[in-house]
């Protein structure tokens, strides 16, 4: 028995198991994959107070030292449901069941795919959704970032520095990301910026060859040779597996406010996985602060 059990090893989730250890609680954080969540994917982070600049690595790393410096547990596994016992939960994973007195899920989101016919097939072949694991293997090659976002600006950026030619496809007619981005896109030598088109096909069966790209404004199309395709369009949740402890809004996030309760006493939400307007390191720090403190006073009353 834990009395905190925190699911996802991202920053809220990190951040919650500091607070519930330093207030003297037993805690296990459990993580099916990656400790520090999207935020490995970023190869810069320049916006987090107190640090002119550091890498999603680096930050990740920080915090998972100072998680288990404070002696909360960890175990990699996949959490499949969370059951509602009343006083206790019991957390289901692919390998056990865990109980707890306060459960935070804090299982942030995941890559938005482009829908597009052979997309799931082409994954490792040409398609990628992390230019910081994957650039590497296009260095000298033609590649296209898809997206005009904060997270798709930072891919072009970093793959302009291995890449001999970067395009950067945006469904709408300007760049959406922070004005210092697009000034470093803009200002690279090798990367183009191509507005106003969507992508309709991918080209390649054994392997990504191309696209098909067509304009928005007049219907017409064109093929691109590319060797790679990063894909940074966007997060999207994955809750579904709570919902029946957990109300989602329409959009599949928890229904939580900053105060990352739930409709469930002892169950908090907390990052990006819950409905919010701000989605940033900064803002997932916060909720798992909050919804730390939050189960402890649950714990103790």
């Amino acid at each position: 028995m834990h009395d905190i059990i925190i699911v996802g090893a991202g920053p809220a989730g990190l951040t919650a198991a500091i607070y519930a250890r330093r207030a003297n609680k037993t805690a296990l954080v459990i993580e099916k994959s990656t400790f520090g969540g999207q935020t490995t994917y970023s190869p810069q982070i320049e916006n987090y107070p107190g640090f002119i600049s550091m890498s999603g690595g680096e930050f990740a790393d920080k915090l998972v030292e100072q998680v288990i410096s404070l002696g909360a547990d960890i175990e990699m596994e996949t959490v499949l449901s969370v059951r509602d016992n009343g006083d206790t939960k019991t957390v289901v994973t692919d390998k056990n069941e865990y109980e707890a007195k306060a459960v935070i899920i804090a299982v942030g989101v995941k890559h938005r795919q482009t829908g597009l016919e052979n997309e799931n097939s082409l994954v490792g072949r040409g398609i990628s959704y992390c230019a910081t694991c994957d650039g590497a293997f296009y260095r000298n090659k033609t590649v296209a970032v898809l997206g005009g976002g904060n997270s798709a600006l930072q891919e072009a950026v970093l793959l302009s520095g291995l890449c001999s030619k970067v395009y950067v496809i945006q469904n709408l007619d300007y760049l959406t990301g922070e004005a210092r981005l697009i000034q470093k896109v803009e200002g690279a030598e090798n990367v183009e910026v191509i507005t106003g088109t969507v992508i309709t096909r991918l080209i390649g069966d054994d392997g990504l060859k191309g696209l098909v790209l067509k304009k928005t404004s007049d219907g017409s199309e064109t093929e691109l040779e590319i060797d790679g395709l990063f894909v940074a369009i966007g997060l999207e949740p994955d809750n579904a597996r709570f919902s029946d402890v957990a109300k989602l809004d329409d959009y599949g996030y928890f229904a939580s406010d900053e105060t990352c309760l739930t409709e469930t006493r002892g169950i908090f939400a907390a990052g990006d996985c819950r409905s919010k307007t701000v989605r940033q390191i900064t803002t997932a720090v916060a909720d798992g602060a909050a919804a730390a403190l939050a189960a402890c006073r649950y714990i103790d009353r």
